[in-house]
């Protein structure tokens, strides 16, 4: 269903490309636009029990696409150093693949929420709690259903 990696031998297993999911802080979320054209957007999201989680509002492009159609990308950059004397850069991403919908009960939305602010704000929680309750129906929470995780690294940093 998904296509195999043409450059196999720069591969992350599933553990490293999970472990790059967890400490990144941001990706870039691909869904079917407006047009047909692919609208992809940056965001801050957490990987957490094999899924990722974001928040937004419950209006906008990036909502539209997701109704439009399920079927999402997520990317997220784990290194990107540019070595300008071997002409190359030394890097490591990650692409899911995956099935987004709105958490509609509120208890795991909420559970979603603070999660999600636990990895922004670890030492405030009050402050966080605060901030959820005050935003909390304004704020939809969006989880991905992951199908399929590709990670992949220069060929330098597997030397």
């Amino acid at each position: 269903m998904f296509r195999d990696m043409r450059r196999n031998n720069q591969a992350l297993t599933n553990e490293e490309s999970i472990a790059v999911l967890k400490r990144a802080t941001s990706g870039v979320l691909a869904v079917s636009g407006d047009n047909a054209y692919p609208y992809a957007v940056p965001l801050s999201y957490i990987y957490y029990e094999g899924k990722l989680f974001f928040h937004c509002a419950y209006t906008g492009h990036k909502l539209d696409g997701l109704k439009r159609n399920q079927k999402v990308s997520f990317c997220v950059i784990d290194k990107d150093q540019i070595v300008p004397e071997e002409y190359t850069t030394y890097y490591r991403s990650v692409i899911v693949f995956g099935k987004a919908s709105i958490i509609e009960d509120e208890k795991e939305k909420r559970r979603a929420l603070e999660i999600l602010a636990a990895k922004y704000s670890p030492n405030h929680k009050q402050g966080r709690l605060k901030e959820i309750n005050e935003l909390f129906e304004q704020t939809c929470m969006v989880e991905i259903a992951i199908e399929h995780i590709s990670g992949k690294q220069s060929i330098e940093l597997i030397k």
